[in-house]
């Protein structure tokens, strides 16, 4: 398909209640959105990088600038016939994965619908439903985590998260553990200890967690692979896993037992794909992360969920959690998969911004080509 016109978008979705990690606040999520069309087809694609380089080196704004100037200037014009046509069109701008799913996402979106096929069949899936977990962000006081845990727990989700990071740290798994004893949890670090805390790991071994996700560094394989073979808990990737490659390295030296995969963070839903397949073929299982996209962005996520070696519920959340009204026209809604466990059902027709509400929220905008 002949990339004729991309159209992009810098926005600020405020958050019912601010969202803490680890490496900070966000009141409210930002986003690049493109619209990208071809003839007389259009396709969104979203990626979040949140407003500050705290996450990973990326932010929105800086995600904008490399798009607008660099990379959608590249594919404009272009026969673009795959999402690694695409890929190898933008190979030679090094990193910036959030900037290059933008347009990843977008041309899947786009394809999705020149083709007439629903984007989780174009990706390889054969399901169109799967559970999600509930995640719980820093807040105030253990009681009203606790209080909180207990409202996920009574609606069935299958597995909690919880954000760790020093001064929310044990005390807090000793409240939650005590209160619910056979609940299945795993605690996000988002980077935010180093190799010398192997003590602490260890006492976390006592609490009978499913895993913790990205204890370390942000950008560490190797020290992973050491705290791995000093810990029964199973270490999980995210902010490390940034390009297929990226899991090859980790997969040899056995930096970890599951992977996070977020299409933003691994150059899109291309790369997201073989991360998946590699992974599988290495007997890793893997979840989907999410961003706290859009339901326009979310919707990509679910569809990139439905592939076989995503078992561990997904990251994936409905858009009244965080949103008074979500940006997209159609909001991403929980479902029954089964047992009363929430869960979310892939898209039949993705779900593009509503114009208004996207104008609304813009920062800035540009557009290139007629």
């Amino acid at each position: 398909m002949k990339i004729e016109r991309i159209e992009l978008f810098h926005v600020a979705m405020p958050l019912i209640y601010p969202w803490r990690t680890a490496y900070g606040e966000d009141a409210a999520i930002h986003s690049v959105l493109c619209r990208m069309t071809s003839g007389s087809v259009e396709g969104w694609g979203e990626s979040t990088p949140l407003a500050a380089p705290c996450y990973s080196p990326e932010w929105a704004g800086g995600v904008f600038q490399t798009v607008s100037e660099w990379l959608a200037p590249a594919l404009l014009g272009q026969d673009i016939e795959s999402g690694d046509a695409l890929q190898e069109c933008l190979s030679v701008y090094k990193g910036n994965p959030f900037a290059k799913a933008a347009l990843d996402n977008a041309w899947w979106s786009l394809h999705s619908r020149i083709s007439n096929t629903p984007l989780h069949i174009a990706l390889g899936a054969k399901r169109n439903e799967v559970p999600v977990g509930a995640d719980f962000g820093v807040m105030d006081h253990v009681d009203e985590l606790v209080e909180a845990v207990g409202s996920a727990v009574a609606q069935n989700f299958p597995r909690i998260k919880l954000k760790f990071r020093p001064g929310w740290d044990i005390p807090m798994l000793k409240a939650i553990r005590s209160s619910f004893p056979n609940e299945t949890f795993h605690i996000d670090c988002n980077s935010g200890y180093r190799i010398q805390d192997v003590p602490l790991f260890q006492t976390i071994d006592e609490f009978n967690l499913a895993m913790i996700e990205q204890p370390l560094q942000h950008d560490d394989l190797t020290d992973h692979a050491k705290l791995q073979e000093l810990i029964r808990t199973p270490v999980c990737l995210d902010e490390s896993i940034t390009h297929p490659y990226r899991v090859q390295q980790a997969l040899e030296l056995k930096s970890a037992r599951y992977v996070n995969v977020k299409p933003g963070r691994v150059g899109g839903l291309t790369n997201a794909v073989k991360i998946h397949d590699l992974c599988q073929d290495a007997g890793i299982p893997c979840w989907v992360g999410g961003m706290l996209e859009s339901a326009t962005g979310a919707s990509h996520c679910t569809a990139l969920a439905m592939l076989d070696n995503f078992t561990y519920p997904a990251d994936i959340f409905p858009s009244e959690k965080y949103y008074h009204e979500d940006m997209a026209q159609v909001p991403l809604d929980l479902v029954d998969v089964g047992g009363g466990i929430p869960g979310v059902r892939a898209f039949e027709e993705l779900p593009d911004p509503d114009m208004t509400r996207l104008e609304a929220l813009t920062i800035q905008k540009k557009i290139i080509g007629s």
